[in-house]
């Protein structure tokens, strides 16, 4: 019996102990924080356990907590919108809290975005077509700028062949006026300059280790919401600080024009708390680079740098953000390749991608007594172009409760540029008349010395003699000339004017939106304001120069003797003649830009929502522009008193200043914007959407040098543009897809044009008026294949043609026999199907990928004279984790050194070059072997980057 009784005391001890550990094992429970990359905590992320029903969402603080967890190791997945799912191990019991940071999903459309929407939204729900560059994305590339970046954005022809600055951009058929003319190019929420056209804005946006993500909207919404804007807005998004002290240091050293030429850079970013409750931060960063550049013309290319730093205090209803940039940078804009050959373009004799048409370095002065200026010009190419600007601004964002919020962000900015690098570079033959005609010596017969300023070696000569009853005009009989480039163009010389240019822009531009959030809607409405002080100081040129034909052209001095046998100087030491060239021309403008617009959102049901919006706008523009005059005949001993040196006789006064003043009111300016999104189920999504866009001129319309008469004279218009857009997007666990058919109607779009009167003086033909029609498919996809392995794909397949379409054809100089031809009906120029196609393996140290670029064939003008050719580029990026904070990045662009057409200019060299619309296919057909010029992408380069991120 004791035995017995013993055994059932043992026996309920037992049962209490395995009950106990039941118990206890079922109160185990699983914490933790989740926050991004920057230490941030994400508020209701989604953390469950795979395989249990169990899950938890994240508070405020990014923490979370999951009781009654049985003892053993799970699997967690955690979640949250516009990021990567990650998947952890837990062993419970835990021993410490788990601390999980979760990456940018650069895939997903649950990413939230804030630009060209009226509130905050994902991808997916939204009905506009949004894409986004995260920071991975971006630092895995290195571009030849920063609008360079866009060509991963789908539907966005990206031209950066001129160089860093003075790039093309446009969408959907919009490509009048090059440049940036329909798009919106945004730093932190607001456009980068008050208004375009006398600079571009990627003249002061440079991209650098402070950027985070760049968000786009194509269309649609950017009417609305951004300053005109129909073709979309690029909005780059700068680093704030986190919740913990982390930064970045970057190095790199690469080898351009196809790895013959230096380049140097340095790139660093640090943010992090600065003060104990973490509710203040900072951030400062920035860039310097020297480089010789992708094609070196013999004096460094690109130097110079940038800073940028914020501020932010966060309070409970909201946060206030300080924000500041210097920029101090140079570098030039590239001139264009001697070309041969219409139906397979490529450069012309011993020309290659690399070579410099840019002349080589001189510096000389222009006397105030000479151009009527009030100062000497310091002319130096060296100095290339400059580039400074010193912003500062202010965000405010403030929650009043009861689902009112408000958003105020302004800016103040100083921008200055000078340039002073040759333009138009363009051969002429020295035994033909239109030499002569370029450089003021018509009918000046005798003899005409070409030689080398720095070793006086001679090229030849050349007689100008009269004509004879049987000549039909001047003589030119060559002698013994021996001019460098004789494979291009037989006995010719650069023609290589020098403008030169000072341009200093102040800008206030300031946004404030108030928008109230009810059950299922938001009202937004909004005011926008740029106060824009414009002055410009221009010498089209300050002097003229003559170069050899060649790769880095050397100048080519003149000598002239007379058929009295008197000689003369044409040039001086330097080579460089004409000091003064066409005289100065200032202008001052001040310009106020108004905004009203008001939007709408509205989710109909869960699945169904639908937006509208309009805006109002007023512009106005105040210029006075003064212009010179030429006194005649001119002095016959110059600013040197020497009667022997001709190339200073040229004097100018100024005429008396003119001014006019122009208004678009709001009623001229009328924008409008809705949309449906219908969400089918979490995975797929359709929306559509109309639009109609109005565009106010930008600063090129009213102070073109040639023009400013004219334009002072005639009424101001808004261009209109009118969109229509259906949107498809698909999303699965590995799959993405965005799909959006377009359609877009240009009106009301002037065409400018340049001709030469008999004076070699120019003048500006009658306005025209065009319309342009495109029709496309952009596409947008990524598919995740497994863990290491990826494939992005983003391109556009679109047609545009001329509905509307006349231009001016020039004959002989002067207005009276031009005459106006009609291209109704063809194909627009530069418009082709592009595709960039990313595959990309990665595993936990080492990333490499391939951006195939295609560009498809494009017609060179509306007139359909020829084709620019399609062609295929490669960049290979790679990148190795040394450790966990160390970082080495190779990469190679245009790995296969392709000559890729971006561009080109018409024969005959200035102002005949500019004017692409006014060559036909009857001039081509009478001239097939005619010297013209193209703009290839950038050749090869080798980059190695070293980072380090702590």
């Amino acid at each position: 019996m004791n035995t017995l009784l013993l055994l059932k005391k043992n026996g309920i001890c037992l049962l209490l102990i395995l009950c106990s550990h039941i118990i206890f094992a079922q109160n185990n429970k699983i914490s933790g924080k989740v926050t991004d990359t920057k230490g941030e905590a994400l508020a209701g992320a989604s953390v469950t356990i795979k395989g249990a029903n169990k899950g938890s969402l994240t508070d405020k603080n990014g923490d979370f907590s999951i009781a009654n967890v049985n003892n053993g190791t799970v699997k967690l997945s955690i979640s949250f919108i516009g990021f990567t799912t990650k998947e952890v191990n837990v062993t419970v019991p835990q021993t410490a809290d788990l601390s999980v940071t979760l990456s940018d999903d650069e895939t997903s459309l649950e990413e939230v975005v804030v630009t060209g929407v009226f509130d905050k939204r994902t991808k997916m729900s939204a009905s506009v077509a949004i894409s986004t560059l995260n920071v991975k994305q971006i630092e895995a590339v290195v571009p030849n700028s920063s609008a360079d970046l866009l060509k991963n954005l789908p539907g966005v022809y990206v031209n950066t062949s001129r160089g860093e600055v003075g790039n093309s951009i446009y969408t959907r058929g919009l490509n009048y006026n090059g440049g940036f003319f329909y798009v919106s190019m945004q730093e932190d929420g607001l456009p980068v300059m008050g208004i375009s056209g006398l600079i571009q804005p990627d003249a002061y946006l440079r991209a650098d280790a402070t950027i985070n993500k760049i968000e786009s909207v194509r269309g649609g919404t950017a009417s609305i919401l951004g300053p005109n804007a129909p073709g979309g807005i690029f909005n780059y998004v700068s680093k704030t600080g986190g919740q913990t002290f982390a930064g970045e240091a970057r190095a790199r050293f690469g080898l351009e024009g196809n790895g013959k030429n230096p380049y140097y850079r340095a790139d660093f970013n640090v943010g992090g708390p600065l003060s104990k409750d973490k509710t203040l931060t900072f951030n400062v960063g920035g860039f310097y680079r020297s480089a010789d550049g992708p094609k070196y013309p013999g004096y460094k290319l690109s130097y110079g740098g940038q800073v940028k730093a914020n501020i932010i205090k966060n309070y409970k209803s909201g946060s206030l953000k300080l924000y500041a940039k210097v920029l101090d940078d140079n570098t030039a804009q590239f001139e264009y390749t001697p070309s041969v050959d219409f139906q397979n373009p490529r450069p012309a004799g011993s020309f290659t991608n690399t070579s410099s048409t840019l002349i080589q370095s001189q510096q000389f002065t222009v006397l105030k007594a000479v151009s009527g200026a009030s100062k000497d010009i310091n002319y130096d190419t060296q100095k290339v172009g400059s580039y400074d600007e010193k912003s500062i601004g202010l965000n405010w964002e403030q929650t009043f409760g009861e689902g009112w919020t408000f958003n105020n962000n302004l800016k103040y900015s100083d921008k200055d540029n000078i340039s002073q690098t040759t333009a138009v570079v363009f051969p002429f033959r020295v035994d033909q008349v239109v030499f002569y005609g370029v450089s003021g010596n018509v009918a000046k017969f005798g003899t005409y010395e070409f030689y080398n300023p720095t070793t006086g070696q001679s090229y030849g000569t050349v007689q100008q003699l009269p004509p004879t009853p049987t000549s039909g005009g001047i003589r030119f009989i060559p002698n013994n000339l021996s001019l460098p480039g004789g494979d291009v163009l037989q006995n010719a010389v650069f023609y290589n004017p020098n403008p030169y240019g000072e341009v200093s822009m102040n800008d206030f531009i300031d946004q404030a939106t108030i928008s109230k959030k009810l059950k299922n809607m938001t009202f937004t409405g909004g005011l926008y304001y740029a106060s824009t002080k414009a002055n410009r100081f221009s010498m089209i040129p300050a002097g003229q120069s003559f170069a050899t034909v060649e790769n880095q052209p050397k100048t080519v001095a003149i000598r002239y003797t007379s058929l009295a046998g008197t000689k003369f100087e044409l040039t001086n030491p330097n080579g460089i003649t004409n000091f003064g060239g066409s005289g100065v021309y200032e202008n001052e403008a001040n310009i106020k830009q108004t905004a009203l617009f008001l939007g709408h959102n509205w989710d109909i049901t869960e699945k169904l929502n639908f937006d509208w919006g309009i805006r109002a706008e007023t512009f106005n523009i105040k210029s006075s522009f003064v212009t010179p005059k030429r006194v005649t005949p001119d002095s016959p001993t110059g600013a040197d008193g020497n009667a022997t040196t001709l190339y200073d006789n040229r004097l100018f006064t100024a005429n008396p200043t003119q001014s006019f003043e122009k208004t678009l009111s709001f009623s001229d300016v009328i924008s409008y914007s809705m949309g449906l999104n219908y969400k089918i189920h979490d995975g797929l999504a359709v929306y559509g959407r109309y639009s109609q866009g109005r565009k106010t001129p930008d600063l090129s319309y009213f102070m073109d040098i040639a023009n400013q008469q004219l334009t002072s004279n005639i009424s101001v218009e808004a261009q209109d543009i009118k969109m229509a857009e259906f949107g498809v997007k698909y999303r699965s666990r590995n799959f993405n897809l965005f799909l959006t058919p377009f359609y877009t109607l240009a009106g009301n779009i002037p065409n400018f044009q340049i001709f030469q009167n008999t004076d070699a003086t120019y003048y500006a033909p009658a306005r025209v008026y065009q319309k342009i029609e495109t029709k496309g498919l952009e596409l947008e996809g990524n598919y995740v294949f497994n863990k290491n392995f990826s494939l992005r794909v983003v391109g556009i397949l679109q047609s545009s043609v001329a509905k509307e379409f006349s231009v001016w054809l020039a004959k002989t100089n002067g207005p009276a026999d031009d005459e106006k031809v009609s291209y109704n009906g063809n194909q627009n120029d530069n418009i082709g199907n592009m595709f960039t196609v990313t595959p990309t393996y990665s595993n936990d140290k080492f990333t490499a990928s391939i951006n195939w670029q295609y560009m498809g064939k494009r017609w060179a003008n509306v007139g359909n004279a020829f084709q620019l050719p399609s062609f295929n580029s490669f960049d290979l990026n790679t990148s190795y984790k040394i450790t966990n904070k160390v970082q080495a990045n190779l990469s190679i662009n245009n790995l296969f050194d392709t000559y890729g057409i971006m561009g080109w200019a018409a024969p005959g060299g200035f102002p005949a070059a500019l004017d692409t619309q006014g060559f036909t296919k009857a001039m081509l057909d009478a001239n097939p072997q005619a010297i013209y010029a193209t703009l290839p992408i950038m050749p090869r380069a080798y980059f190695l980057t070293l980072s380090y991120k702590f």
